[in-house]
């Protein structure tokens, strides 16, 4: 009996020194070598509308200095947003210039935490572990206001890439929510003269063209014109979660012949299928059988049920890290290892995968990607290289 409890013992040891801790291990020592490059956040917006100081621990959001560090980001694209409709009557242009102003104090007001890069070669030089080198991404054409002075203007105060569209379409460019009939009906799909003029201009200027958010027609005509690669900054893999946001094979291998790269978000209903049906059961039968119990009696009850059991459905139903992991999968089996890196999203999503609660969360996807047999170069290529590669190719 002792003798087969000594083996058992043995055994149990082994497994822990070859299995997930030793992964663990290894994944933080190889996570804080690497240079981790997130394409997308949105925390700017909270910081612009909500006075969030992301120099200090934060409690709301997923993001601050402190989390940045402790989750290993060297480089962090901040996405500059206004929706639709614009929050200030100057335009949508002026709510773009507001969000970059913010950064720039940031940056000004603590530069042992925030450094700003605008080139590759900045980016090489300032990146190290005390600092987070911000650069921005402008996410929608609505903020040009279709201008290229305004274009040029954004340029110039250090935008690095331009998402040709967020879910409204533009008068030169369509939206994948728009194409997909989820939005407005369209007369013509893809760019305009001025839409493809706009490409030339982001590759002249060293501005990478984002093809996240936007139709396929547009996605295609874009690629027709530009010279340079491409990103997708926060977009993941149609073939597993097929939502109009996601890019489909077809363009992945048109991706792929570009040269570009597709940064994985961490959105659930953009990782998980089921995630989607849960919410679109809650948007649909779901809502209906609680207001049918409810509204007779209080409308208000009901519209506070409905929300209550909605989201506890979602949080239930919400993806893990091997979920992710499954799209970064599927993108380096189909374009190669060459084409994937990690645009989470964080601060725009209202829900997120379990084990990847924020931005410090970061190394447990580096032990994720070594469990799942990933190398030590290709993990590299995924956190950083790949992405690092096209700001190269465009802003040397």
């Amino acid at each position: 009996m002792t003798t087969y409890r000594s083996l058992f013992l043995l055994l149990a040891v082994i497994g822990m020194i070859g299995g997930a801790p030793l992964h663990a291990q290894k994944g933080r020592g190889l996570h804080h070598r690497a240079l981790l490059v997130d394409t997308h956040n949105d925390c700017l917006s909270a910081q612009t509308l909500a006075g969030r100081d992301l120099s200090q621990p934060l409690t709301e959001g997923h993001s601050d200095y402190y989390r940045f560090k402790k989750g290993g980001v060297d480089v962090q694209f901040f996405s500059v947003f206004t929706g639709e409709t614009a929050r200030s009557p100057l335009g949508y242009y002026h709510d773009a210039i507001t969000e970059i102003d913010s950064l720039n104090r940031l940056v000004l007001r603590h530069p042992e935490q925030f450094n700003f890069a605008t080139s590759y070669r900045e980016v090489r030089q300032r990146a190290h572990r005390r600092r987070v080198v911000a650069m921005i991404g402008v996410e929608g054409g609505h903020m040009i206001e279709s201008d290229l002075q305004k274009l040029d203007s954004l340029a110039a105060r250090g935008m690095r890439y331009l998402t040709l569209t967020w879910n409204n379409s533009t008068e030169w460019a369509t939206s994948a929510r728009d194409e997909s009939g989820a939005g407005a009906v369209l007369s013509k799909k893809g760019l305009s003269d001025f839409g493809k003029a706009v490409v030339r201009r982001l590759n002249q200027l060293g501005v990478i063209v984002d093809l996240s958010h936007v139709g396929e027609q547009t996605f295609y005509d874009a690629l027709a014109i530009t010279t340079k690669p491409v990103l997708l900054t926060h977009s993941s893999a149609w073939s597993l979660c097929p939502v109009f946001r996601n890019a489909k094979d077809e363009q992945l291998l048109a991706l792929q012949k570009n040269g570009g790269v597709i940064c994985v978000n961490f959105y659930p209903a953009f990782i998980s299928k089921n995630f989607v049906a849960q919410q679109r059961y809650w948007n649909g039968p779901g809502k209906d059988s609680v207001f049918a119990l409810f509204s007779k009696v209080d409308t208000a009850q009901a519209q506070q049920q409905w929300q209550l059991a909605m989201a506890a459905a979602l949080d239930k139903a919400r993806p893990g890290i091997a979920d992710v992991v499954d799209h970064i999968d599927h993108i380096v089996k189909l374009i190669g290892i060459d084409h994937v890196g990690l645009g989470a999203d964080f601060d725009g999503i209202g829900f997120v995968p379990r084990g990847l609660e924020d931005v410090s969360s970061y190394p447990r996807l580096t032990t994720a990607l070594l469990a799942r047999g990933y190398s030590t170069s290709d993990i590299k290529k995924i956190l950083g290289k790949n992405v690092l590669r096209v700001v190269k190719a465009n802003c040397p």
